[in-house]
């Protein structure tokens, strides 16, 4: 073999990359980079979902204890259904908590604590002859969908007091 063709398959050999290979990395790379903003989108999403999922669980949870440790006055809490709450003003003191634990101070402030969680949510207590208690929340959750009757999340907690 000739030392002149000996040198050109050497210099071949050290080539660099070519511009199309170059092009076609950084568009596999670009592609992966978009995925991954996806994916990360995504979890933002789901974890704020689950988020007011567990706020949701743990306000009806409360108002049910509630009526566990007052039996006798059960009966007040049955048929509270509050439609869309609006704006939260002037209830700074609303949503504190007190000493006394009267039905007449406990709803308002679990409506309040409700109105801040899920300010265009609403709710709903059902407290039947044989002490099944039933408290529905429902608020808006899923934003990117775009019907928006898939936008409402719920949740239904059932109990016997």
């Amino acid at each position: 073999m000739s030392h002149s063709l000996r040198r050109r398959i050497g210099r071949r050999g050290y080539a660099g990359f070519t511009l199309i290979e170059v092009m076609i990395a950084v568009l596999i790379m670009g592609l992966g980079l978009l995925g991954f903003a996806m994916l990360q989108t995504m979890s933002v999403r789901f974890t704020k979902s689950a988020q007011d999922r567990t706020i949701a669980t743990n306000l009806a949870y409360e108002l049910v204890d509630m009526m566990r440790t007052q039996r006798s006055q059960a009966s007040y809490y049955n048929g509270i259904t509050y439609g869309s709450f609006g704006s939260i003003t002037g209830t700074e003191d609303a949503c504190k908590r007190t000493s006394s634990a009267t039905p007449n101070e406990i709803i308002p402030r679990w409506r309040c604590e409700v109105r801040r969680a899920f300010p265009d949510g609403d709710a709903q207590v059902a407290l039947a002859a044989d002490g099944e208690v039933t408290v529905t929340l429902r608020w808006t959750d899923a934003y990117w969908e775009q019907d928006a009757a898939k936008q409402k999340s719920q949740i239904e907690l059932k109990s016997r007091l």
